[in-house]
């Protein structure tokens, strides 16, 4: 199955988070040990809104819905490169005049 990328335009003001993914091991004298947990232990999530006219509202939310909430796709996080990502889940409010607002959030994953 070929990935596809996601290239609609989210709204200004993005704002990421990253979790980097560590093993600790604490001593009874104090000292603590702390290592990455993994080749991949950096991990992005990205909420993001989509204020966008009807047609393409229903093309981002048929693009969400294709992929079901597990099958990867390809998205461009600002400052990076092609990554994998997935939307367990979004939601759709429509705001009058044919407006809608799709909120959404971005999970990076991981495959060999």
């Amino acid at each position: 199955m070929a990935i596809s990328e996601f290239t609609h335009c989210a709204d200004a003001q993005a704002s990421g988070s990253f979790e980097f993914r560590l093993r600790t091991a604490q001593f009874g004298d104090g000292y603590t040990q702390t290592a990455g947990d993994g080749i991949n232990n950096k991990r992005q999530n990205w909420p993001l809104t989509f204020t966008k006219v009807k047609s393409e509202a229903d093309e981002i939310i048929r693009f969400f819905d294709e992929h079901e909430g597990h099958k990867a796709f390809a998205w461009k996080p600002p400052l990076s490169g092609l990554k994998l990502f997935t939307v367990p889940s979004y939601s759709c409010q429509p705001l009058g005049a044919g407006i809608y607002r799709i909120t959404a959030t971005f999970e990076e994953v991981f495959y060999s």
